[in-house]
């Protein structure tokens, strides 16, 4: 095992410290069609092995089935080497439905016990709520976490997906060390209002859809289908004339990504690590050679004319359709 030492940054005024980029999981139980998990593990040692320390994982990826496969790869690695990102409340019917949130003090407790035993450890390095639960008032998840980090099986609250006034009401009650939100060259709209709020409170963000689920890369082609058990199957940005809008846009980086002699995924990585050192990418892959090409754009530099260009290429204002379904676009309190 060989370990590189890649830049390191603290999550926010208050949290951990990880590496320049961390490694999103959800992919590696089912989200994205059918997965190996000889290769998903691969995939998260060869994560580690690069100097990356941050998997970001949820209770509800894959029915647990993500958790437990994380447990059985970080099973031999020392625990401090590793910091493990949990998202809880999300709920499933049998069939893999959506079916609401649930972030009440009992049912976290309950969640993050589940938790506990899958991933094959003794606490975790961040607990956040996967969406906002409408029902619960934030304060009252945000202190059970507190509670929970008081009781040691929890050493840091993140957020995630939530908007300027709910990340005010939960600092109120606790520091946070992040917030999880979507965020790329295709989707900005934290940029507004949520981004400056982080700020302003030192909250870090942990920034997911970096690579907007594959969108921005080569592995989407003109009409392409996707399986019913695949999110993008179901993603508005997929579909149709929406996919062929959004492509045009990818050809157009692809043009610029070529001048670099990169490739559309590691122009958009670096241009994520250009938004600011508080901002730690997300990189979601399954799959060895996909993480290596993501570790690669750290190495890649882009000038303000560069990024200007980028910009230009993919105004914000272009991107076809929202980035999740309408049902669940209504659960997104970042999006009020």
């Amino acid at each position: 095992m060989t370990t590189t030492k890649i830049h390191e940054v603290r999550l926010g005024a208050t949290g951990p410290t990880v590496g320049r980029i961390g490694l999103g999981a959800m992919g590696m139980s089912g989200a994205y069609g059918a997965t190996d998990d000889a290769e998903s593990t691969a995939t998260i040692h060869a994560a580690l092995d690069s100097g990356v320390n941050l998997i970001d994982t949820g209770d509800f990826y894959g029915a647990g089935h993500n958790e437990t496969l994380i447990g059985k790869a970080i099973a031999e690695r020392p625990r401090e080497d590793v910091v493990l990102s949990v998202k809880f409340g999300a709920l499933r019917g049998p069939d893999g439905a959506f079916a609401g949130v649930d972030s009440r003090p009992a049912a976290l407790r309950n969640f993050l016990t589940y938790s506990l035993q899958r991933l094959g450890v003794d606490y975790v390095d961040i607990y956040r709520p996967a969406r906002l639960d409408p029902a619960v008032p934030i304060e009252d998840t945000v202190g059970a976490i507190g509670e929970l980090i008081e009781a040691g099986y929890v050493r840091h609250v993140g957020l995630s997906e939530v908007g300027a006034d709910t990340i005010r009401r939960a600092a109120a009650v606790h520091p946070i060390a992040d917030l999880q939100i979507e965020y790329s060259l295709l989707s900005r709209g934290i940029e507004e209002q949520i981004l400056p709020v982080c700020r302003e409170l030192g909250i870090g963000v942990t920034a997911y859809g970096v690579l907007s689920r594959g969108l921005l890369s080569d592995a989407i082609a003109p009409g392409a289908t996707f399986a019913p058990n695949d999110f993008r199957a179901h993603s508005p940005r997929f579909q149709g004339e929406n996919l062929d809008r959004n492509l045009e846009l990818v050809r157009a980086l692809n043009e610029i990504a070529a001048r670099k002699d990169a490739s559309v995924a590691q122009l958009a990585i670096a241009w994520a690590l250009t938004r600011g050192e508080d901002i730690v990418p997300l990189i979601g892959t399954r799959r060895r050679e996909r993480w290596a090409e993501a570790v690669s754009a750290l190495d890649l530099s882009l000038t303000d004319a560069e990024l200007s260009t980028i910009e230009a290429a993919v105004p914000a204002d272009r991107v076809a359709g929202e980035r999740y379904a309408t049902p669940l676009m209504a659960t997104l309190d970042s999006e009020r």
